[in-house]
């Protein structure tokens, strides 16, 4: 437990795959800014799920508190491995990004993972009828794993509300569909080995910039944080 949050110390993808095959849970990223400024409803809905360590900030924690093995697993490469993995066995269903982005994401898939089978897609945005339709149309499905790309912690919120509704494997992906199809340039190798993909952003996206304060409260955080483990 690092600031009262929840996050599974893996040692690779291929742990965090074995672990939550059969689970009918939401997978979150835990990220500096999530650990820092999640609510209560936020807080809740991550410790009664999976969070894994998406960003650097989680793994230097999860360090501190003596997992010196576990490490950085970013939710971009995760759900594409995911798919890897299981295309031919289970089924998925994607939500989220604009109807054009959702659409080339499961077109660059299906070009990809000959053998998978979405059972339906749609864009992230829809109003408290449609969300029932959704909802209704998932149930009608059924399918075993649900990606959500919509943005914390609008996501979470609707990952959560879906659970209730429909028991699945559920993964929130943020952005990734735009990375995905290219709309979105991800940093390269060299940053991201480097710990620097949130500096590639802000320099990319010099309005982060407000965002990116964070980092440096976190950084107090951790040069006072506890090393002991929390059970």
């Amino acid at each position: 437990m690092i600031n009262n949050i929840n996050v599974y110390p893996f040692v690779s993808i291929d742990e965090l795959l074995d672990s939550v095959v059969d689970e009918k849970k939401i997978l979150i990223a835990i990220n500096a800014e999530k650990m820092l400024h999640s609510t209560e409803q936020t807080i809740d809905i991550i410790n009664s799920n999976i969070g894994y360590a998406d960003g650097v900030g989680a793994v230097f924690a999860l360090r501190k508190r003596g997992y010196k093995a576990s490490v950085k697993i970013p939710g971009c490469e995760l759900w594409l491995r995911i798919i890897e993995r299981y295309s031919g066995h289970k089924s998925f269903y994607l939500i989220g990004g604009k109807q054009e982005i959702i659409d080339q994401t499961v077109k660059r898939l299906q070009n990809q993972f000959p053998q998978i089978n979405v059972v339906n897609h749609r864009n992230g945005y829809f109003d408290e009828v449609e969300k029932v339709r959704l909802f209704q149309d998932i149930q009608k499905k059924k399918p075993d794993i649900i990606f959500v790309a919509m943005g914390s912690p609008k996501q979470e919120m609707v990952m959560n509300e879906m659970l209730s509704y429909y028991p699945a494997l559920y993964m929130g992906l943020g952005g990734s569909f735009d990375v995905y199809t290219d709309n979105i340039k991800r940093a390269s190798r060299w940053w991201v080995e480097h710990n620097l993909e949130w500096a590639y952003r802000l320099i990319k996206q010099p309005s982060r910039i407000r965002r990116q304060i964070y980092l440096v409260r976190f950084i107090r955080f951790l040069l006072k944080f506890d090393q002991r483990p929390q059970i």
